[in-house]
């Protein structure tokens, strides 16, 4: 013989169970199963209630609710409590309960908030998987005052399945999510590999880095921490549109879970209480929202020499997982990669301006300093010869020192010429052709394009091209050189080519160790462009530097 009550219970979960499969849209699923199951129990009315980390719920889906909880868009049931979920809350509400007054409805009728159409009870179901608590559903009908043992084993089971769906679903969006970090990611670093230089490279990066977060990810507060001798400084932060610069400085008593998450191996979640700090400090400048959940990441570069902290906050409770924690992670440590690379352009930059400072003091040594010890002697000799009746020795004497200081004076003014030359006021072109003539070099020059060059990118051309034509002259054995300057939409070109003996067979051109060719290779990546050298024994050298020009210039460069 059928069991008729248990042939209809298989039945509602079968029906159930294909409701829960049909999406993987969290909302539009529990609506959807909510109103099918009143439909297949005969129930009238039912909500449920998503429960966070921090207690905090939301009513995510509800059917055929009374116009008293309707009112003011469904206010009574998005703030304030009930036994439900204080039960909940406690760890107390372990099965599903019977009829239970509302106080959402009790609370309605107090207000005169609308029609409760006769609606005072309801069942309680927990939704949870094992240990893990996910919210609350409430079913009832008009009139019903009781729900046998057998109807609240069937919304057990049915709350089992949503729980089951719930979490799939959760897992499903973490996954996805954690697919699309990745790939912003990815696109982070990309954008992020830029090679900046000067004074201020460290204020850009950190200024591109912050605005590079913002634009890759939905992180709606990011903050950049120094690291000082006593305490952080707040470098920038980035909220909503905004983004602020700053030197803000706080005392290190005050965030000591900055300091621990500054010297940890990984990323932290920082407790709310702490944030508060961060709104106190930062709030004059009107940008910091108050914050209920943040993580931070170190990143050190510099041997650990330097570090800093990366924080990002959000406004709402556990709004932030584990997989933002990871990729924040690797968002700090490309941050310090690139803050690494700017610290040895730094120390490639300071070694370049040593090398030429030991080039220009040997310069004097050997010319200039010796023509200024050779007069000096000649003057002392001289002292000694006014005093003899026959002064036709010393006015000997003092013509070769009229002499040897036109010589002084001419060699301090190439020196100068070399670390500035005059004929670069009229363009970089003939200020090379002109040091070319000066080292005994025949230039076959070719120009095409717009050279209105900024100072930064001529001048690095004229160190470069000052470099190459030295070595034609020491090392090429050859006196003729061909050179080109090309102005393109975005870059110019620099080439110089001599016919000379070449690099020696068993030396790699592209890997050679002279200093000179590593300085004209870093001046060129410095500027943000490239260096390639060629040369094949006895055939010659080729040296090639190509420098991007600024946008605004590039626009006024015709198109070839």
């Amino acid at each position: 013989m059928t069991d008729e009550p248990h042939v209809q219970d298989l039945t509602t979960l079968k029906i159930i169970a294909e409701t829960l499969n049909q999406s993987n849209d969290l909302t539009y699923m529990l609506d959807t199963v909510l109103g099918k199951l009143l439909e297949v129990t005969e129930l009238s009315f039912g909500w449920i209630f998503l429960v966070g980390p921090y207690h905090e719920y939301e009513c995510v889906a509800d059917r055929n609710l009374p116009p008293a909880l309707l009112y003011g868009d469904k206010q009574l049931m998005q703030c304030g409590s009930c036994w439900c979920l204080d039960r909940f809350r406690h760890d107390r509400l372990k099965n599903a309960v019977n009829i239970l007054s509302c106080k959402r409805l009790e609370d309605a009728r107090n207000l005169k908030t609308g029609e409760t159409c006769g609606f005072t009870h309801h069942a309680t179901v927990p939704l949870r998987i094992g240990d893990r608590k996910l919210g609350v559903m409430n079913v009832g009908a008009f009139g019903k005052e009781h729900f046998s043992n057998e109807e609240l084993a069937l919304l057990e089971a049915v709350a089992l399945q949503i729980g089951i769906a719930v979490e799939r679903m959760r897992l499903h969006e973490a996954e996805q999510r954690r697919a699309e970090l990745y790939i912003r990611l990815g696109e982070f670093s990309r954008s992020l590999s830029v090679t900046l230089s000067g004074g201020d490279a460290r204020r850009q990066l950190s200024e591109l880095a912050m605005k590079l977060v913002k634009v890759h990810f939905a992180w709606p507060v990011a903050m950049l921490f120094q690291r000082s001798d006593q305490g952080f400084i707040i470098r920038n932060i980035q909220s909503d549109e905004r983004m602020l610069t700053t030197s803000i400085y706080i005392p290190p008593e005050k965030v000591e879970w900055l300091e621990e998450a500054a010297h940890s191996h990984g990323f932290q979640e920082i407790e709310a209480s702490s944030l508060s700090i961060l709104s106190e400090y930062a709030q004059p400048d009107g940008i910091l929202p108050p914050l209920h959940s943040a993580m931070a990441a170190p990143f050190m570069f510099g041997g650990h020499t330097e570090s800093g902290v990366l924080l990002i906050g959000h406004p709402k409770p556990g709004a932030l997982s584990h997989i933002d924690g990871t990729v924040l992670e690797a968002v700090a440590e490309h941050i310090a990669a690139q803050f690494e690379n700017v610290r040895l352009e730094e120390n490639r930059q300071l070694l370049a301006r040593m090398e030429e400072r030991n080039g220009l003091a040997r310069d004097l040594h050997d010319s200039v300093s010796q023509l200024l010890f050779s007069i000096s002697m000649t003057a002392k000799g001289v002292e000694s010869l006014l005093d003899e009746p026959d002064l036709s020795s010393a006015k000997t004497a003092i013509q070769d020192m009229q002499l040897l200081s036109r010589d002084a004076l001419k060699e301090m003014r190439a020196l100068i010429k070399q670390l500035r030359p005059a004929g670069l006021e009229q363009g970089i072109a003939a200020a090379l052709k002109e040091h070319g003539s000066r080292l005994g070099l025949h230039i076959n020059m070719q120009l095409s394009g717009v050279l209105a060059l900024p100072s930064d990118i001529e001048n690095a051309l004229w160190r470069i091209g000052q470099e190459a034509l030295n070595n034609v002259s020491k090392h090429a054995g050859a006196s003729r050189v061909d050179m080109t300057l090309i102005a393109k939409a975005h870059e110019v070109i620099l080439s110089i080519t001599d016919f000379g003996r070449g690099i020696a067979e068993k030396t790699d051109a592209s890997t050679s160790g002279s200093f000179g060719l590593s300085i004209m290779r870093e001046r060129a990546e410095g500027s943000g462009g490239r260096f390639q050298l060629t040369s094949a024994y006895s055939k010659g050298t080729r040296v090639e530097v190509a420098i991007p020009l600024p946008s605004q210039l590039k626009r006024r460069l015709p198109l070839e």
